[in-house]
């Protein structure tokens, strides 16, 4: 649907809107006021049980851990321990007021959102999802997010604490401090945390009526004219929602900005530890704040720059501010480098692939991620590299160690592999799909996994695998150790080369690696978990299949179940023995 044109249709536009707004509203409020206090009930009461029924093992591994770990020095590892329990006082606080905050505002946005989502054009009967969506599915959902908790408290957080007590490679030294540093580096966090708070907090709160009105104005203005994010006929309904929830938005913003002012602070002892010098941590301690003052001027559109002091903190920085301060011409220079950059990636695109241009958000390379894991985890099943046991030992005893490692490593090799033989500048994660720095997620925690990705590509397309190294690699990621050269002496790999072996196994070894991190975020047990169950179920249903001349599958006597094996429910299919095996004509269930 066009946008209107002309002040007139514009506004007639914007006073035919509000009634179906207002409606749309009060309908959401309801049903927050419905669902909202069930969710929040679950999301606290289940989160605060985890944090408190956790915290004694907590504190002790955690305490075991540091003491006996050998990538901290004495110093370090005494001042730690020390510290300590200050934050694992504020652990259990800290989670359960979170706990109480986001259950509030799951409890209350999720069925108000779920509302206006309901009137979107690609919804049938919208009057009966207007009124069913963002109920049970909420409840559902609260339960996920207590799910997700309890994954990072008990299986995430003890992996951080195993890792810690790993030995170190030979090459690495301890992580210590100077003690002679030590009482200057308190002394600055003493001086940095309030003052930084202070100046920090007060800026925010200064420039938050800026942020309210010229946020209002903008919304307000997408709104009557239908451009930005309202040009569409399904985004129209969230104006108003944004128009009066951005206050929360506002305040949500003063509030990040105070606790992020703590850590600032706290980093002014590291600046001086790495400078060896008081002075520099003193100087950051003003410095963040014409930062931070300047960040957000650029946020909200106000005056470049600061005009709060800013003195040099490190030693190596002298050079790059006498550069800025003479003539300003860094913008160009930064601009026209950008701009090459783009021309370069345009130009350099392979011919052969169709790529789809737009900006990829993390939510969308995470469910990438575990899709190709369900596509290649057929595979692998298929060609006997994971066995239906070990599937098993992962559903009914948590045994996920090798399987939750190796299967997603399988992946990305797969990608990295794709990707260099197309000669890519990204990773290509789909026949019509190019992950790179320019179009990918500028989420900080997805660039750290990118960008060691983006390296490994550049080696594999050096090395210039041949297709049977390609396919041998493939199987040794999942059978081998891939610590040693020698283990690749039986396993019919094609080069005897061992500089080439010991590269292609370091670049398995960072694959796992990184693998091994994203394990430890929440939502990976839970998702993994899920597409674990789909391959066991379908690994029976091969079972079956060939067991009886190929013309039988499983079925659970409950059909729905079958349908949402995906979901979590399965858990119901796995854990009863009350199947049968029916036969199979022309890709329909009889």
């Amino acid at each position: 649907m066009d946008a209107p044109t002309g002040l007139l249709a514009k506004l007639w536009s914007f006073f035919c809107f509000l009634p179906f707004f207002f409606l749309l509203f009060i309908l959401g409020i309801i049903k927050a006021a419905l669902i909202g206090p069930i969710a929040f009930a679950i999301i606290v009461i289940g989160n605060s049980a985890i944090f408190i029924g956790l915290w004694t093992a907590h504190v002790f591994w955690t305490y075991y851990c540091v003491a006996r770990t050998k990538r901290f020095g004495l110093v370090l590892k005494v001042v730690l321990l020390i510290c300590l329990p200050v934050p694992l006082l504020l652990w259990p606080i800290v989670g359960i007021v979170g706990s109480l905050l986001g259950g509030i505002g799951y409890g209350i946005f999720a069925p108000l959102i779920a509302t206006f989502e309901a009137v979107g054009e690609n919804v049938t009967d919208k009057f009966y999802h207007c009124f069913i969506d963002g109920c049970w599915s909420t409840i559902e959902s609260s339960c996920i997010v207590v799910q997700d908790v309890t994954d990072f408290c008990f299986h995430s957080y003890f992996s951080y604490m195993d890792e810690l007590r790993e030995n170190l490679p030979p090459h690495e030294k301890p992580l210590d401090i100077r003690l002679s540093l030590l009482p200057c580096c308190l002394l600055v966090i003493l001086v940095g945390v309030p003052f930084d708070m202070a100046l920090i907090t007060s800026i925010a709160i200064w420039k938050s009526p800026y942020m309210l009105f010229r946020g209002w104005k903008r919304l307000l203005e997408d709104l009557i004219g239908r451009k930005g994010p309202f040009l569409e006929t399904e985004c129209v309904p969230f104006a108003g929602l944004a128009i009066i929830l951005w206050p929360l938005a506002v305040i949500g913003a003063v509030l990040a900005s105070g606790i992020c002012s703590l850590f600032l602070g706290l980093y002014s002892g590291v600046v001086v530890h790495q400078e060896d010098s008081m002075q520099m941590g003193l100087a950051y301690i003003v410095s963040v704040v014409s930062l931070f003052d300047e960040y957000v001027n650029d946020l909200l559109y106000l005056r470049e720059g600061s005009c709060l002091p800013r003195p040099t903190y490190r030693k190596n920085m002298k050079h790059a501010f006498d550069m800025k301060n003479h003539g300003g011409s860094d913008n160009n220079l930064k601009n026209r480098r950008e701009d090459s950059q783009n021309s370069k990636h345009v130009s350099q695109q392979p011919k052969n692939l169709k790529w789809k241009i737009q900006q990829y958000r993390p939510v969308q390379v995470w469910d990438w991620l575990f899709k190709s894991c369900e596509v290649h985890g057929r595979i692998v099943l298929r060609d006997g590299l994971i066995s239906v046991k070990e599937i098993e030992e992962c559903i009914l005893k948590g045994n996920c160690k090798k399987l939750g490692i190796k299967l997603p490593a399988w992946s990305l090799l797969q990608c990295l592999l794709t990707s260099a033989k197309f000669n890519s500048d990204g990773l290509v994660i789909s026949d019509y799909v190019e992950l790179t720095r320019m179009n990918g997620p500028k989420d900080k925690v997805f660039e750290w996994f990118i960008g060691p990705l983006l390296i490994m590509k550049e080696q594999l397309k050096n090395l210039r695998l041949e297709e049977i190294e390609e396919t041998c690699l493939k199987e040794l990621v999942m059978r081998c150790k891939n610590e040693l050269p020698e283990e690749w002496d039986s396993s019919g790999f094609p080069s005897n080369d061992y500089v080439r072996r010991a590269q292609l196994q370091a670049i398995i070894r960072r694959l796992q690696g990184i693998v091994a991190s994203m394990s430890r975020m929440p939502t990976f047990r839970r998702r993994f978990r899920n597409l674990v169950k789909v391959l066991y179920i379908e690994a029976l249903q091969a079972s079956a299949s060939a067991s009886i001349g190929g013309n039988a599958i499983l079925k659970h006597r409950d059909k729905d179940l079958i349908r949402s094996k995906e979901e979590d429910n399965v858990d119901e299919l796995l854990s009863n023995n009350n199947v049968e095996y029916i036969t199979y004509e022309e890709g329909n269930i009889v």
